[in-house]
C-alpha cells in the first residue's frame, strides 16, 4: 500500500523519534510507501517534509503554500520554496487551494497564491496537490482559468459530491479518498469511493487528521490506510489485493513516482 498524502511533521508526532517509528509501523502494516505534504503548517514545513524524505528512503515529499498560510506569503519565501521543489525528494506542488470555512487568510489572497502556484506548476510540468473546502466550486475555476490540468491534479482528501467527482475526472483530474469513508456519517462520500473510475482513484489518510473506524480517538498514522482502503474495496465490491495493486499503480502513476 501508498498512503498517498500523510504529514509526517515531527512537530505532530514527538520530534524525528515519533515520525521514525510511525514510519516503522506502516512498514509493518504493509504500507510501504508515503507521500508526506511539506504544506499546512506554516512555511517551514515544507523543509521538514524534504527531511523526512531523506531520511526514509521510503518518503517522498510535497511542497506547497496551504491556503491557511497564504496571508504570509512573500517574494523570498515562494522562490525559497520553488528552489525546494526541483530536489530529488520532491514529487509535487501542494497542498494548494481555497479554504473558504475557516478563512484563516484572505480569499482574495488565498486565489492569488493559489494561482501563483498554479502557474509554476505549468511552467515546470509538475502534478498539483489541491485543497478545497467550500469554495463553491472555484476551485476548479481557477483551474480551469490556469489550465492546469495537464499537469496533473489531484484533489486530495476529497469530501465533495458525485457531480464534482465527475467533473474533475472528465477534466483529467485525479481523487483521492481519506479515512471519513469509513465513518458511519461518510454519506455521498461511500457512493463517490464506490464510482471513481478505477485509473483515477488514490487512498491517504490526511494523517495525523481524521483518523478511520477503528482506532477513532487516536492520531492518525500511515498504517491505518488499511481501513481506508479495505473500506474502499468493499464499496467496489473487489477484493483488497487487487484495489492494494490498484492504487499502489495509480499514486506512482500520478506522481511519477518510479519503484523502488
Amino acid at each position: 500500500m501508498i498512503d498517498s498524502h500523510c504529514h509526517l511533521d515531527p512537530s505532530t508526532y514527538g520530534g524525528d523519534e515519533g515520525v521514525d517509528a510511525v514510519v516503522a509501523r506502516a512498514v509493518a502494516a504493509g504500507v510501504t510507501h508515503m507521500l508526506s505534504v511539506g504544506s499546512g503548517y506554516g512555511f517551514d514545513s515544507a523543509a521538514r517534509a524534504v527531511a523526512v524524505a531523506r531520511r526514509h528512503a521510503n518518503v517522498r515529499a510535497s511542497v506547497g503554500l496551504h491556503p491557511h498560510d497564504a496571508k504570509d506569503f512573500t517574494d523570498a519565501r515562494f522562490a525559497d520554496l520553488l528552489d525546494m521543489s526541483q530536489l530529488p525528494e520532491v514529487l509535487a506542488l501542494g497542498e494548494m487551494g481555497l479554504d473558504f470555512h475557516y478563512d484563516s487568510s484572505p480569499r482574495d489572497t488565498q486565489r492569488a497564491v493559489f494561482r501563483a502556484q498554479l502557474r509554476e506548476a505549468r511552467r515546470r510540468q509538475v502534478p498539483v496537490i489541491i485543497h478545497d473546502r467550500e469554495s463553491g466550486g472555484e476551485t476548479l475555476r481557477i483551474l480551469d482559468d490556469e489550465s492546469a490540468w495537464d499537469t496533473g491534479v489531484l484533489f486530495h482528501c476529497y469530501t465533495g459530491n458525485l457531480a464534482m467527482m465527475e467533473q474533475i475526472v472528465a477534466r483529467g483530474g485525479w481523487i483521492s479518498i481519506p479515512g471519513i469513508v469509513t465513518f458511519e456519517t461518510a454519506g455521498e462520500m461511500a457512493e463517490v469511493a464506490a464510482r471513481v473510475p478505477d485509473d483515477r482513484l488514490l487512498v491517504e489518510t490526511d494523517a495525523p487528521f481524521l483518523t478511520p473506524v477503528p482506532h477513532r480517538g487516536k492520531k492518525n498514522e500511515p498504517a491505518y490506510v488499511a481501513h481506508t482502503l479495505a473500506k474502499v474495496a468493499a464499496l467496489r465490491g473487489r477484493p483488497v489485493a487487487e484495489m492494494e495493486s490498484l492504487t499502489v499503480a495509480n499514486t506512482r502513476r500520478f506522481f511519477r513516482w518510479a519503484s523502488s
